[in-house]
């Protein structure tokens, strides 16, 4: 039977871990977009890989649940990578939370009951859920735990207008989300992991750097630490770590790695006056 690794998102950070993860496994990569799945079958494949494509929604249960039998009429599920979601200058809050925070919800339920044991996943975040001003306890647990058809009903995620806010509240949610469904991951002998990146160097990022935020985001690396935005190899060697061997102690964790812009945001010359 093969070993196969889910990819969730063609983008450049999830490529960059999937390379490192999958030499002799198949890859299965899933994208909203069939130009997408395209590209980077081609260049992975090219690689020396073992790729098959599918298109997929994670902001429809039925979709997700398409992926999932395509994955296991493949072979055995030992990897996830969901790197798939929408941007705070891409979409209206409606659209970040239904597809960042429910989405990502909904393929750690639906993963997570079908994981190998042994099996390990990451799910890229944001540093953007660390620079949420603090909720309650309760609304936490909330994030972290309710049913994954009631998330968005809960009262904290009503009448958000600001694309930047519902983005924020997503990336906390999955942050959360991780920590709970690690324990029923582990129940199954499988790990869980959270990457929160900074400005990473993708062709995003290099439209949001000259968009409407750009000047707020170059003010932001300059500021910070590493003085720089980062790279998905960077990216992809801290989720090879999570998703191997040498890993293996690690799990329901989320590894904030942003050049130190949220260190100093709020200890920093950008924490607000």
């Amino acid at each position: 039977m093969e070993k196969v690794v889910v990819l969730i998102g063609a983008g450049s950070i999830g490529q960059a871990i999937v390379r490192r993860v999958s030499a002799g496994k198949h890859i299965l990569l899933a994208d909203l977009h069939a130009e997408n799945n395209e590209a980077a079958a081609k260049t992975l494949s090219e690689a020396g890989f073992k790729v098959s494509t599918t298109l997929v929604d994670v902001s429809l249960r039925s979709s997700v649940e398409a992926l999932i039998a395509k994955a296991t009429a493949i072979g055995e599920v030992t990897g996830l990578i969901h790197a798939a979601g929408v941007s705070p200058s891409q979409a209206t809050p409606e659209t970040i939370l239904k597809v960042d925070l429910y989405g990502t919800a909904l393929v750690l339920e639906l993963f997570g009951n079908i994981i190998s044991k042994g099996g390990s996943g990451v799910i890229i975040s944001s540093q953007s859920g660390h620079r949420l001003h603090a909720l309650t306890s309760t609304e936490d647990k909330e994030l972290a735990t309710i049913d994954t058809e009631a998330l968005l009903t809960l009262p904290l995620l009503q009448n958000v207008t600001d694309s930047l806010h519902a983005y924020q509240l997503s990336k906390r949610g999955n942050s959360l989300r991780v920590k709970a469904e690690a324990v029923r991951w582990g129940k199954r002998g499988a790990r869980i992991n959270a990457i929160s990146p900074g400005i990473i160097i993708t062709p995003l990022a290099k439209e949001e750097l000259n968009g409407p935020r750009g000047e707020s985001y170059r003010r932001m690396l300059s500021l910070s630490p590493a003085g720089r935005a980062g790279t998905p190899d960077e990216v992809g060697t801290v989720g090879a770590l999570l998703m191997s061997e040498q890993g293996a102690f690690i799990t329901g964790s989320d590894i904030l790695m942003d050049g130190g812009v949220t260190a100093a945001y709020f200890y920093g010359e950008l924490a607000p006056k």
